[in-house]
């Protein structure tokens, strides 16, 4: 038997075309799922239904022969048949309801041919499980041959196509909003289509866990890996585990920002003009306190993929420039802008402009002699003892710092950095008077021995 919460209930009760389910692990996304799929599924006009994961085995180990599964719940009125049944030769269940026998065919993304068969035709109601794992040609062939459909997943790497072509076109109940991590609300970005909903469920939604039941699951993920950000925190990443455990104490308002005494203020960019990915140019300005506090305190980003005319190092310059007379006028004069050394055209074009305007920023390639792992080992360091500090309005570098993994051979991964390569960037040539750096250095071998005073 099914306990009900209030927000399952109302989730029972919603009307709309796509619902996308996603948030931590044990939080009753398939049992109430499934439960108003059945729902709708007795309720349709149409015969046919699908129910689909990453493969047929996995589907019924997850939704249909597990515990409070499709079969427990709907035990004397639905039945499975794995290797088919007279001249319907697919795995499929028989559904016996008032508008009389539908039949909901069970496939995995993986096995092409079979699903193919499955579509040949219009379906009423879909059933998605571990829909972050889905084939895309099979998302992008039922999407169009469904009345409804219905998603479950754990959060992925928000990078795959499933969330830009499916998910991150939803939207959550307003009322649910002050539910959602920050993060995940930022991901779902893209255009809004009407009848598509997200909901975000939690441990906290399943009122059939204990206190004890949370807590077990929580104690048995190790903190810092891929399965503990998607599996307990309920938030989208990748890669094997954070390089960065960014905390709220790390995170400042504008106003205490305010009442720090800087004694160096700097800038550093980070160029990309890729249409084909979700790389940026990133501009990031800091400020080094008098007590050796790294502060981000403003940023601007840029991206090419979605632009129609794509722009170009002559419009980069003239942002870096806006970007310095803002920053300025806001925080302080930083003088030098450190701009990615692997990019000699921008730096070209920024240098031309500054002996053309008699600009009073200097433009320097970017120290990056330190590297990447150093530079992650430093920025770690000072996370934990409060010398490293985030802005809250700098929200592009706070969602990467909440994603910027090790990858499986335990390197900073190629991805998810613009923003902090950029901060990197700025800080870099001040590095010694950050923090901790008379204590670190004994325990950090730094390649480069680059001081900027």
């Amino acid at each position: 038997m099914i306990i009900l919460s209030p927000k399952y209930k109302e989730f029972l009760q919603v009307k709309c075309k796509r619902e996308f389910l996603e948030g931590t692990t044990a939080a009753g996304k398939t049992t109430i799922g499934i439960f108003k799929f059945m729902c709708l599924v007795a309720d349709s006009d149409k015969k046919f239904h699908v129910i689909a994961g990453d493969d047929v085995g996995t589907t019924e180990k997850n939704v249909i022969n597990s515990e409070n599964g499709l079969l427990e719940q709907f035990e004397g009125i639905a039945e499975y048949y794995p290797k088919g049944k007279d001249k319907t030769r697919l795995p499929h269940i028989v559904y016996e309801t008032n508008k009389g026998e539908k039949i909901i065919y069970v496939c995995g993304y993986g096995d092409q041919k079979r699903w193919k068969k499955v579509l040949g035709g219009q379906v009423g109601c879909v059933y998605l499980d571990e829909v972050n794992l889905a084939n895309m040609e099979f998302m992008r062939e039922i999407t169009h041959r469904c009345k409804y459909m219905i998603t479950t997943s754990n959060p992925d790497d928000p990078n795959l196509d499933i969330y830009k072509e499916f998910i991150n076109k939803s939207r959550p109940l307003k009322k649910h909003e002050k539910d959602y991590p920050l993060e995940l609300l930022k991901e779902l970005k893209e255009p809004h289509v009407k009848g598509w909903v997200h909901w975000y469920f939690t441990f906290n939604d399943n009122p059939s866990l204990t206190k004890e039941d949370i807590q077990e699951k929580i104690d048995a993920t190790p903190v810092g890996t891929k399965m503990y950000k998607n599996k307990i925190l309920g938030l989208r990443g990748k890669a094997t585990g954070l390089c960065f455990d960014l905390q709220p104490k790390n995170i400042i308002t504008v106003g205490q920002a305010k009442k720090m005494k800087f004694q160096i203020f700097s800038v550093g960019c980070d160029t990309s003009y890729s249409k084909e990915s979700h790389d940026k140019v990133t501009l990031e300005g800091i400020g080094i306190t008098i007590d050796g506090k790294c502060v981000l305190l403003k940023e601007k980003t840029f991206n090419n993929k979605d632009r129609t005319i794509p722009f170009a190092p002559s419009d980069v310059v003239q942002w870096i420039v806006e970007f310095m007379e803002e920053f300025k006028n806001e925080w302080g004069f930083a003088r030098t802008c450190f701009i990615d050394n692997a990019d000699q055209g921008t730096i070209m074009e920024v240098r031309k402009a500054k002996r053309q305007n008699k600009l009073i920023y200097n433009f320097e390639n970017a120290w990056k002699k330190t590297k990447i792992i150093t530079r992650v080992q430093l920025q770690e360091s000072w996370l934990g003892t409060g010398d490293f500090l985030v802005v809250e309005t700098c929200k592009d570098y706070i969602d990467e710092c909440n994603k910027y993994s090790f990858d499986e051979n335990n390197q900073p991964e190629d991805g998810n950095d613009h923003s902090i390569n950029g901060g990197q960037y700025a800080w870099l040539p001040y590095k010694k008077k950050i923090g901790n750096w008379e204590l670190i250095k004994k325990i950090i071998k730094d390649e480069s021995e680059e001081q900027h005073e």
